[in-house]
């Protein structure tokens, strides 16, 4: 799975960046956590603190185009994000969060 990233665009309001991607890949449509720790991985950042929101695959293509968002910390996403987003993305919300960091 090869990703490229297609645009960046900062907002420093929300404390994140909107990033536009691109994947070329064998198989079927990759699974959003394998994508998710991926472009993690290529921006220098944790994985809870990128949020995939899209991912589209055309019919018969090996090419998907996907959007993100990535947070500054997993706390600017949780207060940002909606919980859907958070739990399809595996970001652990409220009460959860905070049993872990005691």
């Amino acid at each position: 799975m090869d990703i490229d990233i297609v645009s960046e665009e900062e907002n420093p309001m929300l404390h994140r960046t909107d990033v536009t991607f691109r994947i070329v890949h064998d198989e079927a449509t990759p699974e959003r956590l394998s994508v998710r720790d991926s472009l993690a991985a290529m921006l220098n950042k944790e994985a809870d603190e990128v949020v995939v929101r899209k991912l589209d695959t055309k019919f018969g293509m090996r090419k998907t185009v996907g959007e993100a968002r990535v947070y500054e910390s997993p706390d600017h996403a949780r207060d940002v994000e909606q919980e859907h987003m958070l739990e399809r993305n595996k970001i652990e919300v409220g009460a959860e969060a905070e049993e872990e960091e005691a």
